[in-house]
């Protein structure tokens, strides 16, 4: 094997699941999370949704993936023509559990600031509908967009590693006829965060979401992105079980941003947060690790617009030494 093979091997695998849905192998990185339809100002509809970039990201990175989602999708609906999943066929296994709608996005920026609505909603999903088999992937992401997972029934899941990016938990707009999202305190049952071992929120979100962070950081690791600026990383400090009670069993760690001339900031929170769970969940992964391979494939995947854009092993293994390289002098 070249050396140049070497340095394009994955974490997991360079094939992309093409079996049926009833496959009896396991996914390597599940996600669970309404796909959206993101409807522009022309009227055009772009898909979207943390599970389909997260997804495709992970899947670029080698990872055989499934999505559990609930929507309508392809042709006309709701006077929007919404595209259809087929072009995900080679490298998503999804389940669509039925609606008459997808959950429909629309944004209005303001400068920096922006203005959400849910324009329509597809409803929960039902988790029962999952093959039973999916719960044992090695890693179970939970990404809602609009309260569309009851965490009260977050059940069956015998994965190893379960991360979250729980910004749909935090939205809060009139189901029934649509409007304007605001945000909302993220409240979860204690059984469930006790069992997340890793969740990323960005820093527009950290404000709703501090107390979960911090725990879910004592227990094992945890992040908050800022976008082009970096991220902080909150990990388990080594001599927690000493500490007296009272005093935080976390630390806190930033790190900067990777400069990169950006085309796009769509998706980069996805990106980041699929390869932060998949190096994490390495058993010889610490979260500083996790957290800057995960820092430079969002930063390198700002540079082209898409949907999944990551970059190759051999680019993020040459910016990290690059970096550890000047961290030394």
């Amino acid at each position: 094997m070249s050396k140049s093979q070497r340095d394009e091997r994955t974490p997991f695998r360079n094939q992309y699941a093409k079996s049926s849905l009833q496959s009896t192998k396991a996914p390597d990185y599940l996600l669970i999370g309404h796909i959206t339809a993101d409807l522009e100002d022309d009227g055009t509809v772009n898909l979207g949704g943390t599970v389909l970039y997260s997804g495709l990201a992970a899947a670029n990175m080698g990872a055989r993936v499934a999505i559990l989602t609930r929507g309508k999708f392809g042709g006309e609906i709701k006077g929007m023509q919404v595209p259809g999943l087929e072009q995900y066929a080679d490298k998503l296994q999804i389940i669509v559990q039925d609606a008459d709608v997808p959950t429909t996005f629309t944004n209005h920026y303001i400068g920096t600031r922006r203005t959400q609505q849910i324009k329509h909603w597809a409803g929960p999903i039902d988790m029962r509908g999952m093959p039973t088999h999916w719960g044992n992937a090695k890693i179970v992401h939970l990404g809602p967009v609009a309260d569309e997972i009851d965490p009260r029934r977050i059940t069956g899941l015998t994965t190893n590693f379960l991360g979250a990016t729980p910004q749909g938990w935090m939205r809060q707009w009139p189901k029934e006829s649509g409007g304007t999202v605001k945000l909302v305190p993220l409240r979860l049952p204690v059984d469930l965060v006790n069992r997340i071992d890793s969740a990323i929120v960005s820093d527009e979100e950290i404000f709703q979401a501090r107390e979960f962070i911090e725990r879910v950081g004592e227990r094992r690791m945890s992040v908050i992105t800022r976008g082009p600026e970096g991220a902080t990383i909150y990990h388990r400090k080594p001599n927690a079980d000493e500490l007296a009670p009272g005093q935080k069993a976390y630390q806190a760690v930033d790190i900067p941003g990777v400069p990169v001339k950006i085309k796009s900031l769509t998706g980069a929170g996805d990106v980041f947060a699929a390869a932060f769970f998949m190096k994490a969940a390495e058993r010889d992964s610490s979260a500083l690790e996790a957290g800057m391979y995960a820092n430079v494939v969002a930063a390198l995947s700002l540079r082209e617009v898409g949907a999944g854009v990551v970059p190759s092993q051999a680019e993020v293994n040459e910016v990290l030494a690059q970096i550890s390289t000047r961290n030394r002098r």
